[in-house]
């Protein structure tokens, strides 16, 4: 596939200039396109437009000892080869430090865009670039990895769209607003490393386990969701807004 095609392919499924758009992609999923990951950026770029913000999740849980990235790593090791792995762990610099391998290679080519911005959580990054990027990104409190006050938060009050490429809901990011409407939201102490040295701090518990449940009943009930064939997957493009007010609705149900 080319760049132009992709440009055409998301247009036909509903991408417009001046849209803020949030993608969330895998591009072994996807197949072969002339240009990579670039090329895919370069297409939605084209669709968006000057007005239109294109946003990525770079997040980075290896760079944190309280996340299952990190506690899979260090499982089976003793408490000295643990310190000598946390001593190793490279600092969080939102500036340098490459995106998890997990997030995939798309969010990587938003990340070192040239005039990308990124948040500067040390475990729940996001980058963007366009009109709107730096209002998206400029605040990202440690206390709010994926609430209200982070880069989903804006996304949401930005009423922007999700491109799922090749994604399941399952994996749904903003899913997690709608889980932190709930009562007893439950509160953990997280660890990360920074330029700063370590950080601790407490926020609320993140899990994203009962996503593929979740998502199959939204899709059902939401309407506004573009579906279409697309390589050798299928994209979809849903609203971040609906899809959360949803969310939360039959959660509290």
């Amino acid at each position: 596939m080319s760049a132009a095609a992709l440009a055409a392919a998301f247009t036909e499924l509903g991408v417009r200039p001046g849209m803020v758009l949030h993608v969330q992609a895998s591009l072994r999923a996807l197949g072969p396109v002339a240009g990579g990951a670039a090329a895919v950026v370069d297409a939605l770029l084209e669709v968006l437009g000057e007005e239109g913000t294109l946003v990525a999740y770079t997040a980075t849980p290896e760079n944190s000892s309280t996340s299952r990235v990190h506690q899979a790593a260090v499982a089976g090791l003793s408490a000295a080869e643990r310190a000598a792995y946390e001593a190793r762990m490279p600092r969080f610099d939102p500036a340098a430090t490459p995106c998890s391998p997990t997030m995939g290679a798309l969010s990587e080519a938003v990340r070192t865009r040239p005039g990308a911005v990124r948040s500067s959580h040390p475990q729940t990054s996001w980058a963007a670039i366009g009109l709107r990027a730096e209002e998206i990104t400029a605040r990202h409190p440690l206390t709010s990895h994926l609430g209200p006050d982070s880069p989903l938060g804006r996304l949401y009050e930005l009423d922007a769209r999700v491109l799922m490429l090749g994604v399941q809901m399952a994996n749904f990011t903003a899913f997690h607003l709608a889980d932190l409407r709930q009562p007893g939201v439950v509160r953990r102490e997280y660890r990360c490393v920074t330029a700063d040295g370590w950080t601790t701090f407490r926020a609320p518990d993140l899990d994203d386990l009962h996503f593929a449940d979740l998502g199959a009943r939204v899709l059902a009930d939401l309407p506004g969701v573009t579906t279409a064939p697309l390589g050798g997957t299928t994209a979809r493009l849903v609203p971040v807004r609906e899809a959360v007010d949803l969310a939360t609705r039959l959660l509290a149900a």
